[in-house]
């Protein structure tokens, strides 16, 4: 397992642990962590589908030419 990993999955285990405690120990109603989490759920996602996509834009594949039919 690389750095970079290793990182990016203790981000993810501390940070919903920090929130949950943060929400327990100032006592904020969970109705209103649970309303935020739903209007951020729909951009988070989409900025994390369209980094982890890997599509390679480095311009390789010309997809404007068109295909020439083969000839009998």
């Amino acid at each position: 397992m690389n750095r970079k990993h290793a990182v990016m999955m203790l981000l993810c285990c501390l940070i919903p642990v920090g929130l949950l405690a943060a929400v327990v120990l100032l006592r904020i109603p969970l109705g209103s962590v649970l309303t935020f989490a739903l209007v951020l759920a729909c951009p988070l996602m989409m900025l994390l589908m369209m980094r982890t996509m890997g599509h390679d834009h480095g311009g390789a594949h010309d997809h404007t030419r068109a295909v020439k039919p083969e000839s009998k």
